[in-house]
């Protein structure tokens, strides 16, 4: 399908909305703005604005995974999502495929607790057996085990990704809450942005443009410079040279 990451959190959200609150679906653009930025049950929790799901849902629209489902008379734009007619799942394959839209990539333990509002599994056997079924139709790729992990993690593939990119960058577009920004101190760069403080071994630009080195450089010329000064003041004043 190659959806955008925005469009796959549209989607999963919508298909998530519908299995675990039916009374407020179809969702009105707000519900669905507030769905997609949640901050529990999401990875990575993000802040889109309206244009962005505007944007998804025009898109998904146009590729008949989404429709508009309120009528005529209606106060507010409702959406539904398509995927019984464009994609046909049974309840146990849309429950592991909307947790993966909405989480990333994952363990068949995590998806057997985390699809739990959606879809009992009975064991761990059940859930790996319909990933194996989502995997024959091309809906879901097993990722190669991490060190030190010992479950395999699945994604799914109906967004594009980049050759080699993996199943867990950001979504572009997409302020990621609590991440660190680009301007953020970072460790070993003294604390200043953009690394303009002492970096590591000791050496980065001073006030004057210069570098404080570890073997003396501009920090002893500097030294050399104020003992110069303090002396000419204290001469000033009548004081004695200090030894």
């Amino acid at each position: 399908m190659d959806l955008s990451p925005a469009q796959t959190r549209v989607l999963g959200c919508l298909l998530e909305k519908q299995k675990t609150t039916p009374d407020v679906y179809p969702l009105s653009l707000n519900s669905l703005r507030l769905a997609c930025n949640q901050s529990t049950n999401r990875e990575p929790v993000v802040d889109y604005d309206e244009a962005i799901i505007r944007d998804a849902l025009h898109r998904l629209e146009r590729h008949g995974y989404v429709r508009l489902a309120s009528g005529a008379g209606s106060r507010a734009a409702k959406y539904r999502h398509l995927l019984a007619e464009t994609l046909p799942m049974s309840a146990d394959e849309q429950a592991v495929m909307c947790v993966l839209m909405l989480r990333g990539a994952q363990t068949p333990g995590e998806l057997k607790q985390r699809c739990e509002r959606m879809h009992a599994f009975a064991d761990l056997g059940v859930v790996i057996g319909t990933l194996e079924r989502l995997i024959d139709r091309g809906l879901v790729e097993r990722l190669e085990r991490r060190p030190g992990h010992k479950e395999e993690r699945y994604a799914q593939l109906l967004e594009e990704r980049e050759q080699g990119a993996g199943a867990d960058r950001p979504a572009p577009g997409a302020r990621v809450l609590g991440a660190v920004p680009d301007h953020a101190p970072q460790p070993g760069n003294g604390g200043m942005p953009g690394g303009e403080g002492l970096r590591a071994g000791g050496e980065g630009p001073n006030a004057d443009g210069g570098d404080l080195r570890p073997d003396g450089g501009d920090l002893r010329a500097r030294v050399e410079r104020l003992e110069r000064e303090v002396a000419a003041l204290r001469a000033a004043l009548g004081q004695p040279a200090m030894g």
